[in-house]
């Protein structure tokens, strides 16, 4: 025992005051802040991926919204597209695209001539190769829609070729073309010199989102119309199939289903089947949809169907946690007034419970809206030239969709398809961030505090 003790003297106490941190406080204020600052760190470097990846997107995209036309002056000759000179529809539709390649090719050459172009070492054939092969369709399409043009010298704007247009846009340049066998030196002075001459411009290119697909050798011409419209057709199917089943299968899970263990069951394979890879929707489409019930390949309607399943847990999930989030007590009293379980849920649970609905099903649908590998699948991988019909029967027409035109374009070797990739990307996120936006104004719209 020490003096102190054996005298019953009182131990010093330590004067603390709330006012002044202890070496504990300081700790966990140091340990507060290093957690803010990993959760800013986390925040700003998500931002700048985002910020990364969507310039990457626009730099490559932007400019396949951009097109170079060339402005002919395209003398239409009885002798070559009406030969009997009768003008018989029949008889002018007989003359294919071939037949009109010579006209193209002599409008290019007194275009340039009688703006006084003259390049050093420039053929004939080079002349005409910066204008794209489709040219010749879309003069035949003016000529079809309008029979009487023929005997007349119209002006027409065709479309340059992809390397042209890629000059206009810096994906060629004079170095470039001495080594690239599709554009000569000589081409890219041609084109040069119509720009200034006003016989090539460069504007607005509404074909990307109107026009069907082209084939490899017409990146120009390449289009989403198919695609956009194949795409609305599936999200039209989704919202009408797995919308009333989702609810419905919600509803009865939550407000009327006994808790047993089949139930259980239920919630528990609900539960994993959003997170099953979509490539096995795929799977399974292709073998009920397609092998066993006979539904045609590459169809919006086995695709909606597809991702009806693949959009269904989703649905389940998000409506179960609004239906939970409606507190007991506007059930009770709703039954408390006499209302039956039906007249509660219906009447009373259900609106409340809209707004968490409305946003888990236009988030499902935006998820289904960016799916490939399921309908790589199914078909819808195929070159769609035509578009579809209208509904209904438009849902059993050969489409494509936005994300598989994105994956068909990136695998193709020219340049100017990583570009129209790029620009279908673009259209995909404008979609989501439609519907993103909806899903807010729907929420904000409906919702109810209490």
């Amino acid at each position: 025992m020490t003096d102190a003790t054996a005298s019953g003297a009182a131990p010093e106490r330590r004067h603390t005051s709330l006012m002044t941190a202890d070496k504990g406080t300081r700790r966990r204020n140091a340990a507060e802040a290093r957690f803010r600052a990993y959760g800013l760190a986390a925040i700003a470097v998500g931002l700048a991926a985002l910020v990364i990846l969507l310039v990457s997107i626009l730099s490559q995209g932007l400019s396949s919204f951009r097109q170079a036309y060339v402005t002919l002056d395209v003398p239409l000759t009885a002798e070559t597209l009406d030969p009997g000179g009768n003008r018989d529809p029949a008889d002018i539709a007989s003359v294919s695209t071939f037949g009109y390649s010579s006209i193209i090719r002599d409008a290019v050459l007194n275009t340039f001539r009688n703006a006084g172009i003259e390049i050093e070492g420039l053929s004939e054939d080079e002349a005409r190769g910066i204008i794209s092969p489709e040219a010749s369709a879309q003069i035949r399409d003016r000529v079809l829609a309008d029979p009487e043009l023929i005997g007349q010298t119209v002006e027409i704007e065709v479309l340059a070729n992809s390397w042209i247009d890629g000059y206009f846009k810096g994906r060629v340049t004079d170095r470039t073309a001495e080594l690239n066998s599709n554009v000569s030196p000589a081409q890219i002075q041609l084109a040069q010199a119509m720009q200034d001459a006003g016989i090539l411009n460069v504007h607005f290119n509404w074909a990307f989102i109107t026009a069907p697909d082209a084939s490899d050798n017409r990146p120009e011409a390449a289009g989403l119309g198919v695609a956009i419209i194949g795409s609305l057709y599936m999200m039209l199917i989704v919202l009408c199939l797995a919308l009333p089943i989702g609810v419905a299968a919600s509803i009865y899970l939550e407000e009327f289903a006994p808790q047993n263990w089949f139930t259980d069951v239920i919630e528990v394979n609900i539960s994993n089947l959003a997170a099953v890879p979509s490539i096995v929707y795929g799977i399974l489409g292709l073998a009920i949809f397609i092998n066993f019930a006979g539904l045609p390949q590459s169809a919006p309607i086995v695709g909606g169907l597809v991702l009806t399943l693949m959009t269904l847990p989703t649905i389940i999930i998000a409506t179960r946690a609004s239906l939970k989030a409606v507190p007991p007590s506007i059930r009770d009293a709703a039954l408390g007034i006499g209302a039956s379980k039906m007249q509660s849920v219906f009447h009373h649970v259900l609106p409340l419970a809209m707004p968490g609905i409305l946003t888990g099903t236009i988030i499902g649908l935006a998820q289904a809206l960016g799916e490939t590998a399921p309908l790589l699948l199914i078909g819808m991988v195929a070159f769609v030239r035509d578009y579809p019909a209208a509904p209904p029967d438009g849902f059993f027409d050969p489409a494509s969709a936005l994300p598989v035109q994105v994956y068909n374009w990136t695998q193709r070797a020219d340049p100017a398809f990583v570009e129209r990739a790029s620009g279908a990307i673009i259209v995909l996120l404008v979609f989501l961030l439609i519907m993103n936006t909806l899903a807010i104004v729907l929420r904000r719209r409906f919702e109810r505090r209490w």
